[in-house]
């Protein structure tokens, strides 16, 4: 048998939904291959959405048209704002989520596009034909053609769990593994590798002792992580702190020796910013303990994720310790921590759009470019889905900056630097993260997204009802003066010195004392002839502060961003010959040569690449 479709997307996890949405919104015909349609976007790992600069990327993905920021509301248990303390350029949402509840919403929405198709099937061979691919085939012999294909098999490629000496292939616990694309890919040059994560153990509520815990409770005030008016629920879960002690670490240290991690059987690369416990133990030996977080798994069910303990000992060796944990005396496991190594691609070898150099019109996304993380998995995900559509189109690819978006800097570090361990975002990975701010993001992207087709009415609608009653109350901030008889009474109130004569509210508002609740409570802001939208109301205001009093900082990284665009603007000729540029280091050369970059911007961001190089690079180009 043999079907048709624009772009077939292999593999259903937070990656290939995101595509398969993003494809089927912009009109392709897709087919969306999973091996199991139970377990659409499963959270593999703990069931959390958001965190440090993972917060800023759904928000991203939800500005951009995608889904995860709708899905993360629907199934929303327990929501925090993170790094609170700190600046808004840093503050990054969380959220914990219903594991199922999150599964069947990106089902339904998967299932509601007429243009999605899904086939449950093993995709263990692409259609290639003269460096370019033409399609899929499944275990069970079924050719699917495409004019693309994105590929986002996850921990599926040759996957093998370890639990102690124990191992056998999976790419999931009680899940198959896929093979034959690794070997298939290998023949025309693709460079693969192998890494490594883990998962803890999952817990029996019933047998925890939460009376002697401490309560981790979410914000009073919860917060939407999509644009749109989402229905979010008014009920949280806590979560529940504990903490690891000597006797759990002696105990652990008893299964060192058949520990996959430290007798070489695993030779993945594993992921520095989320160890094992195993990791911390030795990594941190003088610590006599270390925090733990016991996290529900949904509104309906007593299982807990052991936050913090994801190991890969042997089965006997986990429970004994976990068993010395307070709370955790009498306990009862589900399934015991496990560790998985699989198959990925060197990242370098793709195109910005996230196109691979040297098979065209295959795409890749997520686990298999060397990434960590349902929301990095995702944006790369909403990435490829749209440059495979535009691909079929004979359209530019959308590539996002680095000032643009986290989703920026994310692929952009992946295809210029690429990855020798599975890459985590955070906020110091980005240079201009006082403009890429999570309350700011539909201000950044839903123009794009309108740009590209991937806004509905609905959301350009209220983004451009939001923008311009933006810029009318910035305006009244601006232009309006108050009087010393007004507002010399808040002024002292706050503890900051007093007026002799009328001043802009934009002046007082960017006093640190003062907030713009401030002015809004003495009636200072008509708020209700500004604002007229009560659902984006708050964080409207939110976002203004800030943009308000953090100005000069704002305009310094635009500043420097606008200068770093010049160099993005400068596209290198393809058939350009590096090894004739003798005025290049061999070093820089070899670089060039493999890294193969698009602009001179990416090109000196190849570590290795100095100055000068770059510098030649422009002689060269007649710049």
């Amino acid at each position: 048998m043999e079907l048709y479709y624009d772009i077939v997307v292999v593999g259903a996890g937070h990656a290939g939904c995101e595509a398969a949405s993003a494809a089927g919104s912009l009109g392709a015909r897709v087919l969306l291959v999973t091996m199991d349609m139970t377990k659409i976007a499963q959270m593999s790992c703990n069931p959390a959405m958001g965190g440090i600069a993972k917060g800023q990327i759904i928000r991203e993905l939800d500005a951009m048209g995608g889904y995860s920021g709708k899905v993360t509301d629907a199934s929303m248990i327990q929501f925090r704002m993170l790094n609170r303390s700190k600046g808004p350029a840093v503050w990054s949402p969380r959220a914990q989520c219903d594991r199922v509840m999150f599964s069947l919403e990106w089902r339904k929405i998967i299932e509601e596009n007429r243009n999605i198709d899904i086939w449950q099937d093993n995709v263990n061979s692409l259609i290639l034909e003269k460096e370019k691919v033409c399609g899929v085939i499944t275990r069970a012999g079924v050719r699917f053609k495409a004019k693309s294909v994105v590929l986002t098999v996850g921990t599926f490629g040759n996957g093998l769990i370890h639990m102690g000496k124990v191992n056998f292939h999976g790419g999931r616990i009680s899940e198959p593994f896929s093979v034959g694309i690794t070997e298939q890919l290998k023949k025309v040059g693709v460079q693969t590798g192998r890494m490594k994560t883990g998962t803890p153990a999952r817990l029996d509520g019933r047998s925890i002792r939460f009376e002697i815990l401490e309560k981790q409770y979410g914000d009073e005030e919860v917060q939407r992580f999509s644009y749109m008016e989402t229905k979010i629920s008014d009920r949280q879960l806590p979560c529940y702190i504990t903490y690891t002690n000597k006797k759990v670490h002696n105990l652990l240290e008893r299964g060192f020796v058949d520990s996959p991690l430290y007798n070489g059987t695993i030779k993945g690369i594993g992921p520095r910013y989320c160890p094992s416990i195993e990791d911390k133990i030795v990594t941190f030996h003088e610590r006599d303990r270390h925090q733990l977080f016991l996290e529900p798994e949904g509104w309906k069910t007593v299982e807990y994720y052991l936050n913090g303990f994801a190991s890969s000992l042997p089965v006997d060796i986990q429970y004994e310790a976990i068993r010395q944990i307070k709370g955790l005396e009498e306990v009862r496991l589900f399934r015991s921590g496990y560790a998985i190594e699989y198959d990925y691609y060197m990242p370098t070898q793709l195109k910005p759009s996230l196109e691979s150099k040297l098979i065209e019109s295959l795409f890749m996304a997520g686990q298999i470019n060397g990434t960590t993380g349902y929301e990095e998995a995702g944006a790369q995900g909403l990435m490829a889905g749209i440059n495979a559509f535009r691909k079929v189109c004979n359209k530019e690819a959308v590539v996002l900056r680095r000032d643009e978006a986290y989703i920026g800097v994310l692929i952009d570090d992946l295809v210029t630097k690429g990855v020798d361990e599975p890459y985590r975002m955070f906020t110091s990975r980005a240079e201009y993260r006082v403009l890429l701010r999570q309350d700011n993001a539909d201000s950044r992207l839903t123009g794009k997204a309108i740009e590209i087709g991937l806004s509905d009415s609905e959301r350009k609608n209220g983004y451009l009802k939001k923008e311009n009653e933006k810029k009318q109350l910035v305006e009244f901030i601006e232009k309006t003066s108050v009087s010393p008889e007004i507002i010399n009474d808040l002024l002292q109130e706050e503890g900051t010195s007093r007026i002799n004569q009328k001043v802009k509210l934009l002046d007082i508002l960017l006093r640190p004392e003062i907030k713009m609740d401030d002015l809004i409570k003495r009636g200072l802001i008509p708020l209700e002839r500004l604002v007229r939208n009560s659902y984006y109301q708050k964080e409207l205001l939110q976002s203004i502060e800030i943009e308000l009093k953090y100005r000069g900082y704002i305009l310094r990284e635009r500043l420097l961003a606008e200068k770093a665009k010049r160099l993005e603007g400068i596209r290198i000729d393809r058939e350009i010959d590096f090894d004739s540029l003798l005025s290049i280091s061999t070093e820089g050369r070899q670089k060039l040569n493999r890294n193969k970059p698009v602009t001179i911007g990416q090109a000196s961001r190849i570590p290795g690449i100095s100055p000068s190089d770059i510098n030649v690079l422009l002689l060269y180009m007649g710049r």
